[in-house]
């Protein structure tokens, strides 16, 4: 066994701690080099002052104050890095691997701008057509997403051979049931396939380590982030649109119908490769962003769940269950989820307890505590009415959020009594992706025949 006072458990300290240091990207190396520099000399010097590497170590760290005071203080002397991070190199020169990640963008993206127009070619209209559109964009589009992403992994070819098969059984579920228009199943696949496709998205992005939690929460943050992209390119694309319809009309053209059937749905497919890239190429400069908004929208969404439990209290009002109110609650619950798992992503796994987990902890009860009121009006309908899809998918997810809801309520008070450790959150969460993976996929395939393509 080691002892503990021995040269090998002492570097596993300092990996250790290098570890927690690097999740720190406001610290480039360098910076994190130098900071291990000076903590290896003070725990030297305390050593030599008479004390064991166990307490000069966690000495040297407390003394070395607040990484999150060091990490500001980093960024405030290297200000300018954040300017050199908006350009593609901070040298004015290429190197191979730019170049490479540059062509695989542009093929990935023209590819997914193009797949949106295929369709046209056997007489699919993008103007008239949307029970095949709905379903089937994210076939058209993610697959190249994933494509870009697992080349820049270089997933082995087992993987590789799952991604293609998933994506195919995608393309035939959005593809083989004979849906109506009209049909509640096509609104089902157009919202759950995605999902599920996204998923996918997922597995290219971890690799061969899908498995490991911190991947995972990696491709959680991606997500995010992806997201703020998106957004980003989306408001400058309207802009763009904006102008060209401006100035073409000043002249007597409209071009209304290139904007609305080339440019927008290309530039949005484009888009969805574009912003993974820009995560990849240049995430040291928003990747803050979504935890940021995290923390303040945490307490604005805790006040207004209350508020509602209140009213519903105040007025022993029911809740209408129609699938409009079922897709509103639904989107209301994974917004909290999703402040949940972005409040994960940034919080210092090593940091106690402190008055947001506890602001979390009523967010999430407040939830908990809708969801149940809506699965007893769901429950209460299809007893009475009888099932249709949009109810039965409702249920099927209202009882997964539930699940998820509890258990995180149940860790999040442990961590506010201090009794249960942050991973034990991380892991539940990252855990339980599989799950919706899952759920998505059944809905998608099982739900049509099940009712009958209604």
């Amino acid at each position: 066994m080691t002892a503990p006072d021995s040269p090998v458990e002492l570097e596993s300290q300092f990996a250790q701690w290098r570890r927690y240091v690097q999740r720190r990207r406001e610290l480039a190396q360098p910076d994190a080099d130098e900071l291990e520099d000076h903590l290896r000399g003070s725990v030297d010097a305390l050593v030599a002052a008479g004390l064991s590497t166990d307490e000069a170590f966690l000495v040297a760290v407390k003394r070395m104050g607040s990484l999150d005071e060091l990490s500001r203080e980093f960024a405030r002397e290297h200000s300018e890095r954040l300017w050199k991070q908006l350009v593609l190199t901070g040298s004015g020169t290429v190197d191979a691997r730019s170049r490479r990640d540059l062509r695989a963008l542009v093929l990935c993206a023209v590819g997914a701008a193009v797949s949106v127009r295929v369709p046209e070619l056997f007489g699919v209209s993008l103007e008239h057509d949307g029970a095949f559109y709905g379903p089937n964009v994210g076939v058209l589009v993610l697959p190249w997403l994933a494509g870009f992403l697992a080349w820049r992994r270089q997933v082995r070819r087992p993987l590789l051979g799952v991604l293609v098969a998933l994506f195919m059984l995608g393309a035939v579920a959005a593809n083989v049931y004979p849906l109506a228009e009209t049909s509640q199943s096509v609104v089902l696949t157009s919202i759950h396939l995605p999902i599920a496709l996204w998923l996918v998205v997922g597995l290219a992005y971890a690799g061969d380590e899908w498995c490991s939690p911190r991947r995972r929460m990696d491709f959680i943050r991606f997500t995010g982030e992806w997201f703020v992209y998106f957004v980003l390119l989306a408001l400058g694309g309207g802009v763009l649109i904006a102008f060209t319809a401006g100035t073409f009309k000043a002249i007597g053209i409209d071009p209304e119908v290139f904007l609305a059937q080339w440019l927008l749905p290309c530039g949005a497919a484009a888009g969805v490769v574009v912003a993974a890239w820009l995560v990849e190429a240049k995430q040291n400069v928003v990747e803050n962003i979504a935890p940021v908004l995290t923390r303040l929208f945490t307490p604005l969404f805790t006040a207004v769940l209350l508020a509602f439990l209140v009213a519903v209290v105040w007025t022993s009002s029911g809740i209408d269950v129609e699938r409009e109110a079922l897709i509103l609650f639904d989107l209301l619950l994974v917004v909290v989820l999703g402040l949940l798992l972005y409040s994960i992503s940034a919080r210092d796994p090593l940091a106690p307890a402190g008055p947001f987990d506890r602001l979390q902890l009523a967010l999430v009860v407040s939830a908990l505590a809708i969801d149940v009121l809506v699965l007893l009006e769901i429950t209460g309908r299809i007893t009475e009415f009888g099932t249709t899809p949009n109810k039965a998918a409702a249920l099927g997810e209202n009882i997964l959020l539930l699940a998820n809801l509890a258990w995180s309520a149940w860790l999040l008070l442990g961590l506010a009594r201090r009794r249960t450790p942050f991973a034990a959150l991380e892991r539940w969460q990252t855990g339980y992706l599989p799950v919706y993976a899952a759920w998505a996929w059944i809905v998608v395939l099982a739900f049509p025949p099940l009712f009958g393509h209604v």
